[in-house]
């Protein structure tokens, strides 16, 4: 037989779920020691093809997860329209730190025509930090009035190609591929198409003494970046550890960051390239990097002088400045070699990150919504208050269910109310007694 369940059960159910909901989404602290990279839970699986007929399809606005072999050459493909700048990018992950890697391994990223045209290539090398670690690269499709090839609409492939010398372990890179748009113009024509002449390149003012001074754990992965708003930044890196940080940055604003590791007195041999400090745009194309030679005293690296976020800077020859084409978060990621384990240990080194944006923000130069190509304040909030996107998401998740759970507790409260009330009329309802006088509920006539 079939129970109804009245209002206070359902409201009851609805508070105990809620509660399972808040318990289930709190989920176990991050780990003191965290995971090589952390890859976007919610990226497809894809595998790479050698012939470009069979090439897998990449959806704009999602990510996907694939591998790659030492020289191997993979196609994938995408479908882009006559009017849109498109993105590809690969993130590749060697899957130990303790892979041997070489000068000139990596990936190179190119988007290419049904004729086999290069329309735009961008590459990720290990270079002089020959540590393994995340190697990020984009290519471009750019649409240009008066240009003859790749503007037409249609199938274009992707080529990911990865270099591999002899000396390097042959063990596949795990990849993460990311497929984006760039949003259309308010107005055609209405921004420069050259590249600027010049820009700003003193080092910037000191931090004000009211800028944030505190500790942010890094994330592992262009997913779990942790947010930086400017300000001096606490953290520590590990040998063979990569951590990954984001700052907003919006239209005019420009950058600028440095990485400084402490003092460890473990010992005073000299690591050529012992750190690496790069800077992605928010299309994961490689902008900047450095590295920093370390003897265990204080020592400081900073990214080149970089241009404010501007429309014109994506017609410039430089990495450096074309990287700066379009506001949104910027990723910081700061890598220790795991060379450094042999002479100072294989625990921790503090680490501390200076941030600093200049210039107030200019206006959008999209229709409609910029996407990751934006700054929102949801986006300032995040990085005032240190979350990475799955925190955020969370957060947001926690606080419907948080709604949810009071709006329950609510119904609860009334139903039982209205349950009591009941209940005490029902107690004091009279019955016609023998005299016709009624009687309590339950009791014999009375008199009264």
């Amino acid at each position: 037989m079939k129970r109804q369940i009245g209002r206070g059960g359902r409201a009851a159910s609805a508070v105990f779920a809620a509660m399972c909901a808040v318990v289930a989404l709190s989920g176990p602290a991050y780990a003191a020691d965290p995971a090589p990279y952390a890859f976007d839970p919610g990226a497809k699986r894809v595998t790479g093809t050698v012939a470009n007929a069979d090439a897998p399809l990449l959806e704009a606005g999602s990510v996907y997860r694939s591998s790659i072999e030492a020289g191997e050459k993979l196609y994938y493909r995408v479908n882009l329209d006559a009017a849109s700048d498109a993105y590809v990018s690969a993130v590749a992950v060697p899957r130990t730190p303790e892979q041997a890697v070489a000068y000139g391994d990596g990936i190179t990223v190119s988007v290419r025509d049904r004729n086999d045209a290069q329309c735009g290539s961008g590459d990720a090398l290990v270079g002089s930090a020959e540590f393994a670690r995340p190697l990020s690269a984009y290519a471009v499709r750019t649409v240009e009035e008066g240009s003859s090839y790749c503007q037409e609409a249609g199938a274009y492939d992707v080529l990911i190609e990865r270099e591999s010398k002899e000396t390097s372990s042959p063990e596949a890179w795990d990849l993460e591929i990311r497929h984006d748009v760039e949003p259309v113009l308010k107005k055609a024509g209405s921004q420069p198409t050259s590249a600027p002449s010049e820009f700003a390149s003193e080092p910037p003012a000191p931090l004000p003494t009211s800028a944030p001074r505190a500790a942010r754990s890094g994330g592992t992965g262009f997913n779990d970046a942790t947010g930086l708003e400017p300000g001096e930044w606490k953290d520590t890196v590990s040998p063979g550890q990569t951590r990954f940080y984001r700052v907003p940055v919006d239209w005019g604003q420009q950058l600028h960051v440095t990485a400084e590791l402490s003092n460890n007195n473990a010992s005073t041999t000299f690591l050529g390239n012992a750190l690496s400090l790069s800077l992605a745009n928010p299309a994961r194309g490689h902008v900047e990097g450095e590295v920093l030679s370390y003897s265990g005293r204080p020592a400081s690296v900073s990214l080149d002088p970089l241009p404010p976020v501007g429309w014109s800077n994506r017609y410039a020859s430089a990495a450096g400045v074309s990287g700066m084409r379009f506001a949104g978060w910027y990723y910081v990621a700061v890598g220790l070699s795991p060379k450094v384990a042999k002479e100072y240990g294989a625990g921790p080194i503090k680490l501390t990150l200076t941030v600093q944006v200049e210039n107030e923000a200019q206006p959008s130069p999209y229709a409609g919504d910029a996407g990751i190509f934006g700054v929102t304040d949801a986006d300032r909030d995040m990085a005032r208050s240190g979350r990475s996107a799955p925190r955020a998401a969370r957060s947001a998740t926690m606080r419907l269910v948080g709604v949810a759970g009071i709006g329950a507790g609510t119904v609860l409260v009334l139903g039982l109310g209205v349950w009591t009330l009941l209940a005490r009329r029902r107690a004091v309802a009279p019955v016609a007694g023998a005299a016709g006088r009624p009687a309590p509920y339950g009791g014999p006539p009375q008199a009264w």
